[in-house]
């Protein structure tokens, strides 16, 4: 290599970035190496890219995507810079910046921890949510200012924590002042979506950035609130709690019927169910006060008043209820060896010798001794 091959080699004469297959690079300076870009060197800026020329720390001219022959006429804000009047010949000195312009999809979004809220139904709540957006830069200059600064690679990671922040932040602002309540949130999304892109598109156009797309993919609320919300759904399926219990009631006596104790062997569980199904359908009428349950309380059925018979005379007579049972004792139609029966006894006895007859004879004085 000759003197002036070398010579030669030390300027640069073609500038340009070509962006690796995968990378999250926001912001490229050009490798220099303490070089000076030649004049008529060429600049390729491609699709997607913006080129940013820094001189003495300042933001001098700002490339669109195209071919340039770096000459005084093509760096206005340089040349006033350097004090070029009258154009120049010789190499000179700037750093390049390649600014990733195209767009930044499938970015994710959400909330680290539950949020609170005012539902107009549940009341206060607590929610979660998360989403995709996309953001491009769109102004290579106040982008490069605010953020990239003397960053050699910027690279989306950077400032990924900040873009979520001011998401979140915005998003709950809206949710908030939508009042919408949480079982009509599904259907709004697109709403809600296009609401917060538009809160947050100012504060990041301060950054040199603008969101091109926002989307809410789901809002939740704690997993024991949902198990609520699932038992009350449960029971708005039931619908009329009298027809479930009969429903129950048939499925219980078809079950009775394969069951080897029969239905005595379910009847007290059915018993249960039904006392159970009517205490539940007293507690959910409409009319209680404050939702408070106001159980009408059931006596159980009145003892069946026994019936004995009565052998008088060597005949049959009866049966007597116990009112009647007493008068006849009380008139001597029936004394103490007088012959009696009930159902369920295995013969006649004497009436002294069964339980229900002491009564009837305690105020009867005993027969008079021989």
């Amino acid at each position: 290599m000759g003197i002036f091959d070398k010579l030669a080699g030390e300027f640069i004469d073609i500038i340009e970035w070509t962006e690796p297959a995968q990378n999250d690079i926001l912001a490229y300076r050009f490798p220099r190496y303490k070089n000076e870009i030649k004049n008529g060197a060429k600049l390729t800026v491609r699709e997607g890219q913006n080129a940013v020329f820094v001189s003495e720390g300042k933001i001098a001219d700002v490339f669109q995507p195209g071919m340039y022959t770096l000459e005084t006429k093509n760096l206005p804000i340089l040349a006033t810079l350097k004090g070029w009047k009258y154009g120049f010949n010789s190499p000179f000195k700037a750093e390049v910046y390649f600014i990733s312009t195209r767009q930044w999809t499938d970015k994710k979004w959400g909330t680290q921890n539950p949020v609170m809220l005012r539902d107009p139904e549940f009341g206060p709540i607590r929610i979660r949510a998360f989403g995709t957006y996309a953001f491009r830069v769109t102004d290579a200059a106040v982008f490069m200012r605010e953020l990239v600064a003397t960053d050699p690679s910027f690279e989306t990671f950077e400032i990924a924590n900040q873009l979520r922040n001011n998401i979140v932040s915005r998003f709950v602002d809206i949710l908030g002042s939508s009042k919408i309540p949480m079982l009509d949130l599904a259907g709004n999304y697109e709403k809600i979506s296009s609401l917060a892109r538009e809160r947050i598109t100012p504060e990041l156009q301060g950054m040199g950035l603008t969101v091109t797309q926002f989307f809410v993919e789901n809002i939740s609320l704690p997993p024991e609130v949902e198990q609520m919300l699932d038992k009350r759904s449960s029971m708005a399926v039931l619908g009329n709690l009298d027809q479930f219990t009969k429903f129950q009631t048939g499925v219980a006596i078809g079950d009775a019927a394969n069951n080897p104790g029969g239905i005595a062997g379910v009847g007290a569980g059915l018993g249960a169910g039904v006392a159970m199904a009517n205490a539940m359908g007293n507690s959910l009428q409409p009319g209680a006060a404050g939702h408070v349950a106001t159980t009408n309380v059931v006596p159980p059925p009145l003892p069946t008043a026994v019936a004995f018979f009565v052998a008088v005379n060597g005949a049959q007579t009866g049966p007597y209820d116990a009112a009647t049972l007493a008068s006849k004792v009380k008139e001597g139609t029936i004394t103490r060896d007088t012959l009696v029966w009930k159902q369920g006894m295995a013969g006649w006895v004497a009436a002294s010798t069964v339980p229900e007859f002491t009564p009837f004879f305690a105020t009867v004085p005993p027969p008079l001794p021989q």
